[in-house]
């Protein structure tokens, strides 16, 4: 599944995944509990896929970010967990990327990226590559 269809709600934890449209919103589903929700257009809603990390000479896209770290952890769940303190966080985002913009990417942004690539690697949503391969040969 792509990221477009992978959506971070304001105010509601995790990740959900885009179902179907409605007149004043949309139906999704939670990705921890699988549970549905209607969500009106007015909530504050972020599509992953439009999400990117400042780094000191671009905005990296998420997909990347999220690939970074599939290649670091081998497809694993991360080492660090996302209640990790502010430095623990910051050191290993700095390993996946060492020019990260450290006045404008805070510890909750890290914990939040940390925290969806867990999920969506749980979930199985992260394979990316194989999607790219897959519309290419289409």
């Amino acid at each position: 599944m792509a990221l477009d269809k992978i959506l971070a709600i304001a105010g509601k934890p995790g990740l959900y995944k885009l179902v179907t449209q409605t007149r004043g919103g949309f139906i999704a589903q939670s990705l921890l509990n699988g549970r549905k929700m209607s969500v009106g257009i007015q909530q504050n809603v972020s599509v992953l896929s439009e999400i990117a990390i400042y780094t000191l000479t671009e905005e990296k896209p998420l997909k990347e970010v999220l690939q970074l770290i599939k290649k670091k952890e081998k497809g694993q769940p991360t080492r660090i967990s996302h209640k990790e303190s502010k430095d623990k966080l910051e050191e290993y985002f700095f390993e996946i990327l060492p020019d990260y913009d450290e006045d404008r990417v805070y510890a909750s942004d890290i914990k939040k990226v940390v925290q969806w690539y867990n999920t969506l690697q749980k979930n199985d949503l992260l394979a990316f590559d194989e999607e790219k391969a897959k519309n290419e040969e289409e």
